[in-house]
């Protein structure tokens, strides 16, 4: 099976069972066994169907005879995907995207007779009018982004910041790691990485933070296989980072919401590997995965808990140091890797605020005197940021909000509320907010 079918797999399977592609395409790739070179191409036409199929409908409709509504879902899958690979991809022969999506049609759509043929004419009537074809101008079109998202999106970032946003959630993400300081150094892991043919920079601006290219298959470089690295995003860490969480061996800190670990293992290590993290999350598989990471990282000062996060625990009642609430939310700072999140319905995330704002009470009930709470999001809408924060400072007038310690190349911050807008930034949408408990 080659990247084209595979990636057909992936596009049914987030259609049919409302799957994400991410988790999908990763399961198919090696269901399929694909190498290298394979693997890139199938997330490739996966994340660029995906991240297009607004405007690659925006083209059908001009390239079609009959209506789009019509077409059979898995015929439009093929001809959004040879669509791709003719208009956005470069390096693609012509005539192997058109030959390929007519044997993907004759394969799996046996009872549509008239598939092939239709695959065929439309993808050549699409190579004739290559760049005579009306392009679209509306951001809805353009940027392949929900008209009611995009409305969402802009009361949150302000109209000049809207389709400098849109547009960085088509784009191909970097893969950016940190580096396990309990185990190596920056330097060290650079080196080693580029000894594995990996390509490196460092981060413009977090500290032991490195943006690869040419990884493949990042879990079968020996470097993460012997725990030196982790997958998290700058904007991740630097929440976990605005804690300030001292290297104290009497420290404690609970990360309520934790997996799949990165806030724990950044914790961890802004520690040195001192005092003592309860790391928690409501699903046991999910808490596997915080163990496994752990291990693989060799960190020891994490203890695991299934734990509902709106639920009491007795003996943690006023017992932390820094409690961290990064809160189940609707996602939208993160499109950009899981493109399939702008096509859910807004109006199913309208609850998600009350239990935001429940797991924020539970979790302040943790912080002892004096100590810190971090709240945040990869979300940029203000009913599930600022509105959370605002709703729970009214109820607890003994917490108070206190200024982000962000690093230079962002903006000073005095408020103690900060966003993290993915264009502005090259990062994930994300929103922190640092609180202290009076004494």
């Amino acid at each position: 099976m080659g990247a084209r079918e595979t990636a057909l797999h992936v596009l049914i399977a987030c259609r049919q069972n409302a799957a994400w592609s991410n988790g999908v395409l990763k399961e198919y790739i090696v269901r399929d066994r694909l190498d290298r070179r394979e693997s890139a191409l199938t997330a490739r036409l996966c994340y660029g169907v995906l991240q297009n199929r607004g405007k690659l409908d925006f083209y059908l409709k001009q390239l079609l005879t009959g209506k789009l509504k019509d077409l059979h879902p898995v015929v439009r899958d093929i001809l959004h995907l040879g669509l791709y690979q003719l208009y956005d991809m470069d390096k693609i022969p012509e005539s192997a995207a058109v030959n390929e999506s007519v044997t993907l049609a004759k394969k799996y759509c046996p009872k549509q007779r008239f598939a092939p043929g239709l695959v065929n004419g439309v993808l050549r009537n699409a190579l004739r009018r290559k760049g005579s074809l009306q392009m679209p101008t509306r951001l809805e079109d353009r940027y392949s982004h929900p008209q009611k998202l995009i409305g969402l999106l802009r009361d949150y970032v302000g109209n000049e910041n809207i389709e400098t946003m849109l547009a960085a959630n088509n784009a191909a993400p970097d893969t950016v790691v940190q580096v396990n300081t309990l185990r190596t150094t920056t330097q060290a892991l650079a080196a080693r990485l580029e000894q594995e043919g990996v390509g490196v920079k460092p981060h413009s601006w977090m500290q032991d933070c490195l943006v690869l290219s040419g990884t493949g298959n990042l879990e079968q470089l020996a470097a993460f296989r012997e725990g030196l690295l982790y997958v998290q995003d700058a904007a991740a860490k630097l929440s976990v980072l605005c804690a300030q969480i001292p290297a104290e061996d009497n420290i404690r800190v609970l990360d309520c919401c934790a997996a799949p670990g990165g806030k724990s293992f950044a914790a961890a290590m802004a520690m040195g590997g001192k005092g003592s993290i309860c790391s928690c999350d409501v699903h046991s598989h999910k808490t596997g995965l915080i163990k496994n990471g752990a291990d693989r990282l060799g960190i020891t000062n994490i203890s695991v808990y299934e734990q509902d996060a709106t639920a009491c625990k007795p003996e943690w009642l006023e017992a932390m140091d820094v409690v961290l609430a990064d809160v189940p939310c609707s996602g939208y700072g993160i499109i950009r890797k899981k493109p399939d999140i702008r096509y859910k319905d807004p109006d199913r995330m309208q609850e998600l605020p009350q239990l935001q704002l429940a797991i924020l009470r539970q979790q302040a009930a943790y912080v002892k005197s004096g100590g810190v709470l971090l709240y945040s999001t990869c979300t940029l809408v203000r009913r599930e940021n600022e509105g959370v924060v605002e709703a729970f400072l009214k109820q607890r007038p003994d917490f108070c909000l206190e200024p982000l310690p962000l690093p230079d190349d962002l903006p000073k911050n005095t408020n103690g509320m900060f966003a993290l807008v993915p264009g502005l930034y090259d990062t994930d949408g994300f929103f922190i907010c640092r609180m202290r408990r009076k004494t």
